[in-house]
């Protein structure tokens, strides 16, 4: 397993017969001797924990920050965007299933090693304002993420995760200093569902999104409605509540419409009037901003005081901001987010 690159792992405690528990996730892993974690991305090594996909960049792409989704945060700026191979979930419709679960094609071994120093040149020269740790789930590439999210507080460059929430208290106490926005998807309000299908519990998301929220951390919420799996109205009205309860009503939720994947093909895509329907719950809850994924329309930002459009998107793209020192120019209400 020894490699130049590998890099010793934090967040774990060295237990007995050379066994280890990981802590940079919510799964706490105990992980004999040779073997590795869930997420196949941090192996035990004669007592030591590594991370084996430090460096190993399995996407970089410079994207539109709406494209993460992230509607009130820096709207039509750049955000570089990188992901190394892995998830510490097992979601049956996952849309990033070749990069994020381990196979051949991912085995980070395969990948070019690109150090941070190098990796950071690359961001400083695309003028991006942000970096997206993204595509899969960054927790699992932490020790990458850590050491290039210092360079970038350092410069004034921003840093989001697009995280499935799943990390460790252990890991928010280390990061949170450096994490500016988070996008987290929770993938259902039923904690059977999330079993089920994820193979991750509800609650540590929904703790872990409150402490983003309590530590200043610009938030928004993705789901993804799956027919007859979330999309009932017990578990949407469930998780409009929690947001506006628990996260603020001026949270923004995007609520995207599934479509069917290689490996969870049995399921029809998404009504749009299941969109439709859920969106109105959202609003029942006194939610502000509430927006369509994976579909037209319903993409704008309004003024939730006298209903002025005040953001126009094409699906992802912006096309134009009519915010003004981040209020809306016709009422002068305050419009949340990081303008």
């Amino acid at each position: 397993m020894k490699n130049k690159h590998h890099q010793r792992a934090l967040l774990w405690t060295a237990l007995d017969e050379k066994k280890l528990r990981c802590e940079l996730c919510a799964h706490y892993c105990v992980i004999a001797d040779g073997k590795k974690g869930l997420c196949k991305e941090r192996q035990n090594d004669d007592g030591v924990l590594f991370s084996l996909n430090y460096g190993r960049l399995i996407a970089a792409n410079i994207d539109p920050i709406e494209k993460k989704p992230l509607y009130h945060f820096l709207p039509g700026s750049k955000s570089f965007s990188i992901a190394s191979p892995g998830c510490n979930l097992r979601c049956a419709w996952c849309q990033n299933w070749d990069i994020s679960q381990a196979n051949e094609r991912n085995d980070p071994s395969r990948l070019e090693f690109i150090s941070a120093d190098r990796l950071f040149t690359s961001i400083l020269r695309s003028k991006a304002k942000s970096i997206a740790y993204t595509y899969t789930e960054p927790t699992v590439f932490f020790e990458y993420t850590l050491e290039v999210s210092r360079m970038a507080h350092e410069s004034g460059i921003k840093n989001v995760y697009v995280s499935n929430g799943y990390m460790s208290s252990q890991m928010l106490d280390l990061y949170l200093p450096y994490l500016d926005a988070a996008n987290i998807d929770i993938k259902a309000f039923d904690n059977s569902v999330y079993r089920k299908y994820t193979g991750a519990g509800l609650q540590v998301v929904l703790d872990n999104c409150k402490r983003l929220k309590n530590a200043g951390v610009w938030l928004e919420i993705t789901t993804l409605l799956v027919p007859g799996v979330n999309d009932d109205e017990a578990q949407v009205r469930g998780l409009a509540e929690f947001i506006a309860s628990e996260l603020g009503v001026e949270t923004p939720w995007h609520l995207s419409r599934f479509f069917p994947q290689r490996q969870f093909d049995q399921i029809e895509a998404t009504a749009i009037e299941s969109i439709h329907q859920a969106m109105e719950i959202g609003k029942s809850a006194g939610l502000k901003y509430i927006y369509a994924g994976n579909m037209s329309g319903s993409a704008d930002t309004h003024c939730p005081n006298c209903d002025t459009t005040l953001i126009i998107r094409d699906r992802i793209l912006l096309q134009e901001n009519r915010i003004q020192n981040g209020a809306c120019p016709s009422c002068g209400q305050k419009i949340a987010g990081i303008w």
